[in-house]
């Protein structure tokens, strides 16, 4: 009994001495923190495990969205147009957009050559300083909507990118994409070569660009994105075009006009000598017969002076 008594105290002693210590009622504050937490972290955490099988991966917080859709295209709304060259600063411009708007001079230097007939460039020839033909590249990703051979235009490879907005490249050769290839901005399309229609221009890709239809001239939009061509109302210029038109031919009708009325003028001068003559030939019979009225009035006048007398 005493050696268990002596045991007991000797213990007491010693926890009465270890929690006289400074640092004993913090160490057991933080173990118990300590404990606390990683039970509840522990309890969480199988909580979870045991709802993850009555989740639905396949759903999403947006209507009708599902994953395995593909994503829009946003890279391309970033995008600037740019030459269709790898090296714009050795690319040479053979002839200028034809704009209805702009000075005469311009005008006749954008005007092509064919069939002993001008005709307006509806886009910008491009050619290098050597001659040499060149890789034609793609001005902006989209979708290749035509590929035609075309001996007069040198062939043709079209590009859509909107809805109405395409980029048209004449004048090449070696195609290197079909019908329903998506291409991306810089990506070769065949190499530039010549066109029956533009001979002067020698090894050259025609290139265009075209909103629902309606040609605008390149050099307006290169660096610029595609929205700047969104935004533009092809209505107003197509009404230019039409009024210019116009213009042109009553200009051309104008002189054949100036000629009728010439004409009308001398016939009605012809018509106003006829008209003097026929008096003239008429007065003359008039004239003698008023002299002849006045030689019998004399005479009657003379007779019944003498009868009075």
């Amino acid at each position: 009994m005493r050696e268990e008594e002596k045991k007991r105290s000797s213990q007491d002693s010693s926890f009465k001495k270890f929690m006289k210590k400074r640092w004993a009622f913090p160490a057991i504050y933080i173990a118990s923190a300590a404990i606390i937490l990683t039970g509840v972290l522990w309890y969480q955490t199988s909580d979870n495990a045991t709802d993850t099988d009555s989740y639905d991966y396949e759903a999403t917080d947006i209507t009708g969205k599902k994953y395995d859709e593909p994503a829009l295209e946003v890279n391309r709304s970033m995008e600037n147009f740019v030459m269709p060259v790898k090296d714009p600063d050795s690319a040479v411009i053979q002839k200028q957009f034809y704009d209805y708007d702009g000075k005469a001079e311009e005008q006749e230097a954008a005007l092509v050559f064919y069939n002993n007939t001008y005709h307006p460039n509806t886009g910008i020839d491009i050619a290098t300083k050597d001659g040499e033909s060149f890789n034609v590249l793609a001005a902006l990703s989209g979708k290749v909507t035509k590929v035609e051979e075309d001996s007069l235009l040198g062939n043709v490879i079209e590009v859509e990118h909107d809805k109405g907005i395409v980029t048209q490249y004449q004048s090449v050769t070696d195609m290197n994409v079909k019908v329903g290839d998506q291409v991306e901005q810089g990506d070769v399309l065949a190499k530039a070569g010549e066109s029956l229609f533009n001979e002067e221009a020698g090894v050259h890709v025609h290139f265009e660009i075209r909103k629902d239809g309606m040609p605008v001239n390149p050099l307006d939009f290169f660096n610029k994105p595609l929205s700047s061509l969104q935004e533009l109302d092809t209505a107003d210029k197509a009404d230019a075009e039409e009024n210019s038109g116009a213009t042109e031919e009553n200009d051309e009708a104008a002189p054949s006009e100036d000629k009728s009325s010439e004409e009308s003028a001398d016939e009605n001068a012809g018509n106003t000598e006829e008209d003097e003559s026929a008096d003239k030939e008429e007065d003359p019979a008039g004239t003698s017969e008023d002299e002849g009225q006045t030689d019998d009035q004399v005479e009657e006048d003379t007779a019944t002076e003498s009868t009075d007398a």
